[in-house]
């Protein structure tokens, strides 16, 4: 998985309009961009990077991380810090999720093969794996190509992968197509989508004849010298079942990882140590720091070149911006990590990042990367933080603010059930903005999906962003306390007054 893009899946419904409502009051709820720091002397050594790292993990709370640093065929720094959910010191040497990270060693693994002839990267996937047959004509003219670089046309949209029973094996993610359409003609739209990745690793398995895994593991990892890293079939494989933490109020909160397929999108377990070896092969177009050749450099290359008109690549992305040096960078998460890679052609420096904190609520990897790419470009590095410090006390303030709306409401339900009302559909008309925010809770797998691009479930956002999720559940639970209690009140009175009436003509 990776968090630039994550759409939710849902229905078009007006609950994609309460998405949007609450959508446009987000910017009150994000701190603005930190200013532009001035520049300096370049000084990205193993100190100021170690400083630097010691003192962002204080001031922000990150309970975990690896470093890595690399300046040329050199490692600047490669470190643990903190430690992990289970409160072992990290190091070095931990082996943590890379999350999305991966796809570039999976992109890596196809280029080499389409070099040696064994897989063509623009012939149809079907033609090489017969057994890749979604229920959409189109998809008999996707490539691996556009595998890599995510214009299958597959798409979140149209198979919700993570919202889906989890296969077991890469025969089986791909089986599970069986019955999907696409979402757009192959080669005319991006869409990030991990089952793209999934496909091209039972690419790898049926042109090798060897798991994916193994493969990985002959032809990139051990020339390299990456003897630490592996890929897993899903999270329940990593280590402690990649548990990890989210951010909610301030506060890190650790949990268990629910079970998702990883293989070929978002399975490798490396170190800090093993990563500083793959920025390494990066710098020297697949050299490994001992002089061994894992790849080409015609085969690195293209993984990091985009097709004409887009920044995405074959599990890199481009970034350029006016006045800056190009980064090629990716970034990846799970619900209890994130993770992030940035390659700076221009100075030879490479970073990479994993935090034992979760997507969206606790981007941290990106953050400390911006810091050190800051020292290496000769910026003072802003005191950044994730969006949610700011966000989540709005958002408790809001849902105690609910709760004591609630109360007062249900206290006063007689007195607002007596009022003289005219006509039958006058209270209705009141009771009926109540129902709004229990649309809004069923529907915020749809805000994600307008934000994100993504697909998930609502349970999934218990991780995402759990004050988001707390402050819709508790405006959602008050505002049906309101309507029952008002609804109950309403209907006693009803009754009571029916019964006077009726004793009244009695009476006559």
């Amino acid at each position: 998985m990776t968090t630039p893009q994550l759409r939710l899946r849902g229905r078009r419904s007006p609950l994609r309009v309460a998405a949007a409502v609450l959508l446009s009051a987000a910017p009150l709820l994000v701190p603005a961009p930190a200013q532009a720091a001035p520049r300096v002397a370049p000084v990205l050594d193993r100190a100021t990077a170690d400083r630097f790292v010691r003192d962002h993990l204080a001031r922000t709370g990150v309970p975990g991380a690896t470093v890595t640093v690399t300046r040329g065929d050199r490692v600047v720094l490669a470190a643990g810090y903190g430690h992990t959910a289970s409160g072992t010191p990290m190091t070095a040497r931990t082996p943590v999720p890379v999350a999305s990270l991966s796809k570039a060693m999976t992109a890596l693994a196809v280029t080499t093969l389409a070099e040696e002839g064994r897989v063509d990267l623009d012939r149809p996937v079907h033609d090489q794996l017969p057994e890749f047959a979604p229920d959409d004509a189109r998809a008999a003219r996707i490539t691996p190509r556009q595998l890599l670089d995510q214009t299958s046309g597959m798409a979140d949209s149209a198979h919700p992968d993570l919202a889906l029973p989890q296969p077991r094996t890469l025969k089986a993610a791909v089986a599970a197509l069986h019955g999907t359409r696409l979402a757009a003609d192959p080669g005319t739209a991006w869409h990030y989508h991990n089952t793209n990745y999934a496909v091209a690793a039972r690419l790898v398995e049926a042109a090798t004849g060897t798991p994916y895994a193994e493969h990985l593991r002959r032809s990139l990892f051990a020339p390299l010298g990456m003897t630490g890293t592996e890929t897993v079939d899903s999270t329940a494989d990593m280590p402690d079942g990649a548990r990890g933490h989210v951010r909610a109020y301030g506060q890190t909160i650790e949990r268990a990882h629910p079970r998702l397929f990883t293989a070929g999108g978002f399975g490798v377990v490396s170190t800090a140590d093993d990563l500083g070896k793959w920025l390494v092969a990066q710098h020297t177009e697949g050299i490994s720091a001992t002089g061994r050749r894992a790849a080409s450099a015609e085969a690195v290359r293209l993984t990091r070149t985009p097709p004409p008109g887009r920044t995405y690549a074959m599990g890199w992305n481009r970034r350029e911006e006016k006045g800056e040096p190009l980064r090629i960078e990716h970034t990846g998460s799970l619900f209890t990590h994130n993770s992030m890679a940035t390659l700076l052609p221009a100075s030879g420096v490479g970073i990479a990042v994993v935090t034992n904190t979760g997507m969206v609520s606790g981007d941290d990897a990106p953050l400390l990367v911006d810091g050190l790419v800051d020292l290496a470009e000769g910026r003072t590095p802003a005191d950044r933080a994730p969006f949610t410090d700011t966000a989540d006390p709005v958002l408790g303030v809001l849902s105690l603010l609910a709760l004591v709306l609630a109360v007062r409401g249900v206290l006063r339900a007689g007195r607002w059930a007596r009022r003289p009302w005219r006509g039958p559909l006058r209270p209705a008309a009141r009771l009926a903005p109540y129902l709004l925010p229990g649309l809004l809770l069923l529907g915020l797998a749809d805000l994600f999906g307008l934000l994100m691009g993504r697909a998930g479930t609502l349970a999934q956002i218990t991780y995402v962003w759990p004050a988001l999720f707390l402050w819709s559940a508790t405006t959602a639970l008050a505002a049906t306390a309101v309507l029952a209690a008002r609804s109950l009140a309403l209907l006693r009175v009803r009754r009571g007054r029916a019964a006077g009436a009726g004793a009244a003509a009695d009476g006559t």
